[in-house]
């Protein structure tokens, strides 16, 4: 009788380590899948910070101000490029193609948009620098990029880029050929635009009849 169970009990007992390790196993998956997932939704955000904090990719910096010395001799070209994306009926350029300035020299340029259909349209702009390199001096003290823009039909405005080229450049030796950098914005349509808070002095207005 004894002999009969011996295997039995022999058994059961190669089964429940067997069942424990399949269930580590499955709970390893489990994790690494969320962690996967978790890692996906973060890549973008922490993607746009490094290319802020390093002006990778041709990503611009941002300044509160301008440069505390006065601009060095150096001049550099600076060229202005405007682009629309398809389904935005925007006309988009800026007022000058080229100009030259100094480096550390605060330098102020207007972009114009007008919305050329006859219904009101939201856009927004991304931009980069070329050479890609060049992203990490070059300082924006203000900008109209990644803010919605919404224009009434026909309206017309003047959107201002305040920059300037940081001085330390000239310690980046391999930027001492660099002659000219090019500052390039592409308007996308915005579909469905974030809807504005009222203003604390305007009322909420009554709906129906009274």
């Amino acid at each position: 009788m004894d002999m009969e169970q011996e295997p039995s009990k022999i058994a059961e007992s190669s089964v429940r380590p067997r069942f424990g390790r399949d269930a580590l196993v499955a709970s390893i998956c489990g994790f690494v899948v969320v962690l996967m997932v978790g890692a996906a939704y973060a890549a973008v955000p922490f993607y746009n910070w490094f290319c802020r904090t390093t002006g990778f990719n041709g990503t611009t910096q941002v300044a509160t101000s301008g440069p505390s010395g006065a601009p060095l001799a150096r001049k550099i070209a600076v060229r202005f490029d405007s682009n629309v994306a398809g389904g935005l009926p925007w006309k988009f350029e800026p007022e000058a193609t080229e100009i030259e300035v100094r480096i550390g020299e605060v330098v102020t340029v207007n972009y114009t948009a007008t919305n050329q259909s006859a219904r009101t349209t939201t856009g927004e702009a991304a931009y980069n620098v070329a050479p890609l390199t060049v992203g990490a001096y070059f300082q924006k003290i203000n900008c109209f990029c990644f803010t919605e823009q919404t224009m009434a039909p026909g309206e017309k405005r003047e959107m201002p880029v305040v920059f300037y080229v940081d001085p330390s450049i000239v310690n980046d030796h391999e930027n001492d050929s660099l002659n000219t950098i090019t500052l390039s914005y592409t308007f996308y349509p915005v579909r469905e635009p974030t809807a504005k808070p009222l203003a604390a002095s305007e009322p909420d207005k009554p709906k129906g009849n009274l």
